[in-house]
């Protein structure tokens, strides 16, 4: 069985319970989808997950208000990482065949002194702030000062992440961005290795007034070798890109890319690729669940998220035919259940579904998340780098 198109969409930090290696991380007993589910008392109404099968992946502990289903539409399972790392960026390439075996710069006290001063000196800038800070919370507690001062925020989270604020009246954007590449050119190596760097501007007349745009970038690490994409693109497929995807990857492997503002964008946009008549693979970020809910621990939010991600996921599975194969997983958790506000070392789930399917049944439980690509690269008959074992045959 194979498929002229392959869909594959990242709800971004929808974990599925505590990963068997989550005590190294500090995350035992985190479960995003399972808190999210307590939180509604039965009310988290999420139809079309469910009939793929979404509490069939753990039926002795299925998500309350989503039932286990006798004869779901399609193929669950979960997978777990290897990587040596719970960031954004270790998700996404582990899924197409590179884990990060090497750990990534971490900064839980602040970034060094002479990295800041680097940063300062190319902007002519004052940098404050400098240590772990919710988003929000950092823009609200300095975002006055920052205008009155034309300061650059600077503060990083649980993550590989070093992150930059700034009103768009008081430092545009394309300064902002000029910035942001600065930090990205000389972080890069040891002793620094930041897998991402991010712009998060801001708009707004006041501490209580204060939000994020969409303009957010993320400067990522250029993929250290060959990735999925990289084999599909070189094998004349087209590679589709929607949210994130093309910042993750540095834009390498892709043959079209498109931003978006919001989970209801990317949707619209992976629904667009859809009415296409292309041949390869569309790959989808929804980066809401994790930026908007997850990191500022909101339960509510995020499961009214996911119920509105599951109302456009009907019309998606509406619209394929039975060339087309929609593949549906995270990069990693963000318990809103849980404590403090970074990412969770979870399982993640597997759903997989074509109307050209006459069985359903269990994936079980992959041992790393290179069993996604694999399976995209078995599909189109392209070799890969054996990272990852390819579930296409269980595919009937």
């Amino acid at each position: 069985m194979t498929f002229k198109r392959v869909f594959g969409i990242v709800i971004d930090s929808v974990g599925i319970g505590e990963a068997s290696d989550a005590n190294k991380f500090g995350d035992v007993g985190a479960d995003t989808l399972g808190h999210i589910g307590e939180f509604y008392k039965g009310d988290l109404k999420l139809p079309n997950l469910a009939k793929m099968g979404l509490s069939n992946i753990r039926p002795s502990n299925p998500i309350e208000g989503v039932p286990i289903v006798n004869n779901p539409i399609g193929y669950f399972g979960k997978m777990h990482e290897v990587s040596v790392g719970k960031d954004s960026m270790d998700g996404h390439w582990e899924m197409m065949g590179l884990p990060v075996t090497e750990p990534l710069g971490f900064f839980p006290e602040g970034f060094p002194a002479e990295l800041i001063k680097q940063i300062e000196d190319f902007s002519g800038r004052h940098v404050i702030v400098n240590k772990p800070y919710s988003g929000t919370d950092v823009i609200h507690d300095y975002g006055e000062q920052q205008m009155k001062t034309g300061d650059l925020i600077v503060y990083t989270s649980g993550d590989s992440v070093l992150q930059i604020a700034a009103h768009t009246d008081v430092i545009p954007l394309k300064e902002l961005y000029k910035i942001c590449e600065f930090a990205r050119s000389i972080t890069i190596d040891k002793p620094y290795r930041i897998g991402r760097i991010i712009a998060r501007p801001y708009v707004g007349p006041d501490k209580d007034h204060f939000t994020r745009t969409s303009d957010r970038h993320d400067f990522t690490l250029a993929p250290t070798g060959e990735t999925d994409l990289d084999r599909l693109k070189a094998a004349g497929l087209d590679v589709l890109a929607v949210g994130k995807i093309n910042d993750i990857f540095s834009g390498q492997g892709i043959t079209d890319g498109v931003h978006t503002v919001s989970n209801d964008d990317g949707m619209k946009r992976t629904l667009e690729n859809a009415g296409k008549d292309f041949h390869g693979f569309s790959f989808t970020n929804l980066v809401d669940f994790d930026a908007m809910y997850g990191h500022r621990r909101n339960p509510e939010g995020y499961g009214k998220a996911l119920m509105a991600f599951d109302e456009q996921l009907g019309d998606l599975l509406a619209s394929l035919s039975d060339s087309d194969l929609l593949m549906i997983t995270a990069d990693h958790g963000n318990d809103p259940g849980y404590k403090g506000t970074d990412h969770t070392r979870e399982y993640v789930p597997l759903l997989v579904y074509s109307p050209q399917f006459k069985q359903d049944g269990s994936l079980g439980i992959r041992r790393t998340y290179a069993d996604f690509g694999a399976t995209i690269l078995d599909n189109f008959n392209v070799s890969g780098n054996s990272t990852g074992t390819s579930f296409l045959k269980s595919l009937k």
